[in-house]
């Protein structure tokens, strides 16, 4: 048998568990909608899920990403706060629920949903994954009815709003959202600010690819640059290269170390993360789970 075929039961069972168990918990009645200003005419909504970022002007609102359905009422209250126009375009970064949570309610306000070929096609169809419940496909309001495949452009607002997937990285269908007069960057789950990275390698995820991403993002960016991560607080360039450089050097230990031989048991007992551990390990992602997903990225050749 697969010397990793237990592994990878393993960690498919600990993600089930762990998400389960959260979403059962979670109380929307509770969530508050805070909004922050990035520049003139953008804005980062936070509440639960992942970071909303908006345009604003006289085209109408330009919505990247939605959040959880029960929470689009005190979205769409936010954002009337910020603006009178309608919600013209839900951009979706990639296709997972706490982004794309909010697309039947709005879609079924006449937002147009645009979003990457793959977020499409996995909204579309059933999502079966080893060990966990399936997915089902998304209603029809709710599916993109515009994708893209590698970049596309729009022009409202004032703004050259330039869309780009690069590689794949948290996702097979990520997006990153660049708007060059305000110097804005909305990053998606590419960037979990300040914590270790979910790579979904279940839904075609590459910690490669989030690496050849952010470098990505750093050519666009500049000191100045105000960047949205999926995830944190706003963020800065100096900031995405730290979360960069700390992803490099835990890949660049644990593939050191299965070189080396060593078992996952004897990785994590080596604490590779732990300079990092508590400043890096309070989200989602705790270090062990991180040492897990790069393992399993870093071992799928040999299965």
């Amino acid at each position: 048998m697969n010397k990793h075929y237990f592994f990878s039961i393993g960690l498919l069972l600990t993600f089930v568990f762990f998400q389960n168990n959260t979403f059962a918990q979670r109380d929307f009645s509770k969530v508050e909608i805070k909004t922050e200003q990035v520049s003139d005419n953008i804005y980062m909504l936070v509440g639960s899920g992942g970071n909303i970022g908006v345009c604003v002007g006289e085209d109408g609102v330009f919505m990247i990403d939605s959040q959880f359905g029960p929470l689009s009422e005190k979205i769409s209250k936010a954002i009337s706060a910020l603006s009178s126009q309608p919600i013209k375009i839900l951009f979706n970064t990639h296709w997972h629920g706490d982004h794309t949570g909010g697309n039947e309610n709005f879609g079924k306000k006449d937002a147009m949903i645009i979003a990457h070929d793959n977020v499409k096609e996995r909204m579309s169809t059933e999502q079966k994954r080893a060990f966990r419940k399936p997915t089902p496909a998304a209603p029809q309001v709710a599916q993109p009815v515009i994708t893209f495949n590698d970049k596309m452009s729009f022009h409202l607002n004032g703004e050259d709003i330039l869309v780009f997937h690069f590689h794949h990285g948290h996702t097979d269908g990520d997006a990153i959202v660049y708007f060059p007069k305000s110097n804005v960057i909305h990053m998606g789950d590419t960037y979990f600010k300040g914590r270790f990275p979910y790579i979904d390698l279940g839904s075609g995820g590459d910690v490669e690819g989030v690496l050849k991403t952010i470098n990505e993002v750093l050519f666009l960016a500049d000191e100045d640059t105000k960047i949205i991560p999926g995830h944190g607080a706003l963020s800065n360039k100096e900031e995405l290269m730290e979360y960069r450089d700390v992803i490099t050097i835990c890949r660049d230990r644990v593939k050191k170390a299965i070189a080396s031989e060593m078992t996952l048991e004897e990785i994590k007992a080596s604490n590779l993360t732990k300079e990092y551990d508590e400043e890096w390990g309070g989200g989602f992602i705790k270090p062990d789970k991180f040492i897990d997903i790069l393992y399993s990225d870093l071992t799928k050749e040999e299965e």
